[in-house]
């Protein structure tokens, strides 16, 4: 998403990325990627509770779609980043506001199982 950062201001919306590490982790974490956008630590898993996000298990890792999932962002040129609190939980991609409205949701299934981008896109007025 943060090659895709100026379309999503440019509909007036703000990204955010919550993340279960530590401050140390954080700033590791936003080095490496460059993001510029608030990342938000949730060390007590809090929203991830609430929002009732999936964790993975040891049998994720042999999954096709995660697979696929990994040669698509080697390819892409990502990698590997350190190993947070909790490797298995898995996140979400969320669209919510103005006021108190979702307006898209998508809980990820699977390690790499991301919205695309265009449908978070598409979802903001």
């Amino acid at each position: 998403m943060r090659a895709q950062e100026q379309e999503f201001r440019t509909k007036g919306a703000a990204l955010a990325a919550v993340s279960l590490g530590d401050t140390q982790y954080a700033k590791a974490f936003r080095e490496e990627t460059g993001i510029t956008f608030p990342l938000l630590l949730d060390e007590k898993k809090k929203a991830y509770d609430a929002l009732e996000l999936k964790s993975a298990n040891i049998f994720h890792l042999l999954k096709r779609e995660n697979s696929v999932a990994r040669q698509q962002a080697r390819a892409e040129g990502h990698q590997q980043h350190k190993l947070g609190r909790n490797p298995f939980q898995l996140g979400g991609s969320f669209v919510f506001g103005p006021g108190d409205v979702d307006r898209f949701a998508h809980f990820s299934e699977t390690f790499g199982d991301n919205a695309p981008v265009k449908d978070l896109l598409a979802a903001i007025p």
